[in-house]
């Protein structure tokens, strides 16, 4: 490339970021740093707190969908922004708490761009707020959740926790703590959850089928698109059970 092409294409990439820092062109979110100095393993740790599955592939699927754009560096390294983030976050937040598939939430993500959805969320910096991550252990979780190290020791002892080494738990033991102690408190006893566990092992098992020719794939975009499948499927497998048990229960009364 000649001296004279570099310039231009230097001068092009600087017009294109004045028109994204143009507050009337300004994408959501609004009136965060615009500034792209995060690598990939920056970004990752900003979120790995809230959303563990991410990985690389997941990011770089997402910008294959047209969901984020980061910048380029000359040697071809991508660079992310906080207002990048908080996209990303967005994003990852509607799959996993509103199970939308990625055409939805492309559709709403232009209408924020627009100004055209009043509902969306609030953005705040990246790293705000955010949930540190911790090396949970029987007694961590027993004293976070006010059980007893007896009753979380019960717990992976029939299965219903995962315990990896150097007796780490694994992530979620919290949330499966909680609602098991809930259900102690019916008289649901850990060994009358075997049988919760091993069903959804066997929907994670039929998941991995389904994902495993994307997933085997050594395109970033494949692995991408076998993450995303795979947390779409769970999630519909999650609601579909809970469909079934609250169909029964309604009966029950």
């Amino acid at each position: 490339m000649t001296a004279g092409a570099a310039r231009e294409r230097d001068r092009g990439r600087a017009d294109d970021l004045d028109d994204r820092l143009d507050p009337a062109v300004e994408p959501w979110p609004r009136g965060i740093s615009r500034q792209a100095t995060m690598r990939i393993s920056d970004v990752l740790r900003e979120l790995g707190a809230q959303f563990p599955a991410v990985s690389h592939s997941k990011l770089r699927f997402l910008e294959e969908q047209g969901l984020i754009e980061p910048v380029r560096t000359a040697a071809g390294y991508r660079q992310y922004s906080p207002a990048d983030v908080e996209r990303l976050r967005f994003v990852l937040t509607e799959q996993r708490d509103s199970y939308l598939p990625l055409k939805v939430i492309k559709e709403r993500l232009a209408a924020m761009d627009a100004g055209e959805d009043a509902e969306h969320p609030a953005p705040r910096l990246a790293g705000d707020d955010a949930p540190a991550r911790r090396r949970w252990t029987v007694a961590s979780v027993a004293d976070v959740t006010g059980t007893e190290e007896r009753f979380v020791e019960d717990l992976v002892k029939a299965g219903l926790l995962v315990q990896e080494g150097g007796g780490r738990l694994a992530h979620g033991s919290v949330d499966v703590v909680r609602l098991a102690a809930a259900l102690a408190e019916y008289g649901i006893e850990p060994r009358h959850l075997r049988t919760f566990r091993t069903g959804a092992d066997r929907q994670v098992a039929l998941a991995d089928q389904v994902v495993a020719p994307w997933r085997s794939q050594q395109s970033a975009a494949a692995r991408g698109q076998a993450a995303t499948m795979a947390a779409e499927i769970g999630e519909l497998f999650a609601r579909l059970h809970a469909t079934w048990v609250r169909q029964g229960v309604a009966d029950l009364a």
